[in-house]
């Protein structure tokens, strides 16, 4: 999605009119819609990766530094590869011209060893290989460590600067993994503080592991009300080896529960589901009905649950390589962005209600002005399609009564928007009850005050 000047010269911040969400710095909203570009392609594959995205309506994405062309200490330890600086400034500048804001995430690796024993495994920066750090905590806590960390900081400060195709700087990737929360909570209250310091346009957030056990409630709670970290992220999975059921179930439900979660944490801040997807067992590889889910049942599932119920921003998928891009599913993401066009969510100040139908989940934002409904089918999910390999069904003569929503149709412009064909279609509501045309799956109603 191609952007005009003045876009692409502003920062995305939080919204001063509606702390829930996002916008630009100079008014405009901004949704995020994207996906994590990590597993970062090759130099040569940017622009085609980037074209991609914006023909297919995204503006937003995600990728790790110090990973594949990324990678900027690939020698040693707090030595700074200018090569892989310049493979992230090209990125950055062809990402803007499209008006794609990328996400920097800085680090991702989970112990200092001697010997690679995982992927997650640093060896660079371990006194065994000429690194001058022992452990992990000894990276995290030391005097040097953290030393050498903000000389990081301050050298993409120089190489980068303030840049407005920047949409955050994430310190971790899923930084309760590196050890327990007196560990990780103090250097990222610190190193938050450094980067709004160093990059005072951008924002500066962190992550945490999958939302996937009563454990992480307390984590969660601490990292979402932390002071500097400008949105409140939560990662969870379709995860059949997770602690908790709703893990195990439809996708859009535990989207939408994710962001419940993080409502419920009151953080007076953006939520955004910012990775999520579908995985083998305990994340121990993508999951093997990926390849049947050509029409990305999935992926649309994770797209329309988070925002419909009040995240900033759609579910930013994982695995593009391995899902998104063999299945051709970039539609799906455009399909969003032309349901929510020219809606001002900040404006609109929006409230999520569900509305209880016995056949379908009804996710519904009520605005100011616009009011917009997601309908799903409850018979309908992963397990009945790519698991059990039966058909959707197509619903017809399906009403809904909206009469908590609107109290009375006059006054309302009431349009049905299939995400499945991209077709709109005017509907004349009877009192509050709308009657549905016909549909499989899901059903987006959109209703605005004429």
């Amino acid at each position: 999605m191609n952007t005009n000047m003045k876009d692409a010269k502003a920062f995305v911040k939080v919204s001063p009119r509606d702390s829930r969400y996002l916008e630009l710095d100079n008014g405009k909203p901004y949704v995020p819609i994207g996906l994590n570009l990590v597993g970062s392609p090759d130099p040569q594959d940017y622009e085609k990766v980037l074209n991609t995205m914006a023909q297919n309506r995204l503006n937003y994405c995600r990728v790790w530094l110090n990973h594949g062309s990324f990678d900027i200490e690939r020698e040693r330890s707090g030595v700074f590869d200018k090569a892989a600086a310049n493979n992230l400034g090209k990125f950055l500048v062809l990402a803007g011209e499209r008006g794609i804001r990328v996400k920097l995430c800085l680090e991702y690796f989970r112990a200092v060893t001697a010997k690679k024993n995982d992927f997650f495994d640093s060896t660079l920066h371990h006194q065994a290989n000429g690194g001058p750090f022992t452990d992990m905590e000894d990276f995290l806590r030391s005097a040097k460590g953290l030393a050498q960390f903000k000389e990081k900081l301050a050298w993409y400060r120089r190489r980068i600067g303030d840049n407005p195709a920047v949409f955050a700087w994430e310190l971790w990737n899923e930084m309760n993994c590196v050890g327990p929360i007196s560990v990780w909570a103090p250097w990222t209250r610190r190193m938050l503080a450094e980067l709004h310091r160093l990059f005072p346009k951008n924002m500066a957030v962190q992550s945490l592991g999958s939302f996937d056990r009563q454990e992480f409630r307390c984590m969660y709670g601490v990292l979402v009300t932390l002071a500097g970290n400008d949105v409140a992220q939560v990662h969870r999975y379709l995860d059949l080896g997770a602690q908790w059921d709703v893990c195990h179930g439809p996708v859009d439900f535990l989207a939408a529960e994710a962001v419940r979660e993080l409502q419920a944490l009151g953080p007076e801040k953006p939520i955004i589901l910012a990775e999520s997807g579908a995985v083998e067992p305990c994340h121990s590889g993508p999951f093997k009905l990926y390849q049947k889910d050509k029409e990305g049942v999935l992926l649309h599932d994770l797209i329309w649950a988070p925002f419909m119920a009040g995240a900033a921003g759609p579910g930013q998928s994982w695995h593009w390589d391995k899902y998104v891009q063999p299945n051709k599913l970039w539609w799906h993401f455009a399909r969003f962005a032309g349901a929510i066009e020219g809606i001002d969510p900040p404006a609109e100040k929006f409230e999520p209600v569900m509305i209880e139908h016995p056949r379908l989940r009804i996710y519904v934002l009520r605005g100011k002005k616009t009011v917009l409904a997601w309908c799903r089918d409850r018979q309908d999910d992963w397990r009945s399609e790519l698991q059990e390999g039966k058909a959707p069904e197509t619903l017809a003569h399906v009403t809904v009564d909206l009469s908590s929503c609107l109290s009375s149709p006059a006054g309302w412009k009431v349009r049905a928007y299939n995400p499945w064909t991209g077709a709109w279609q005017a509907l004349k509501p009877d009192a509050a009850d709308i009657i549905l045309p016909p549909f499989s799956r899901s059903l987006a109603l959109r209703m605005e005050v004429e």
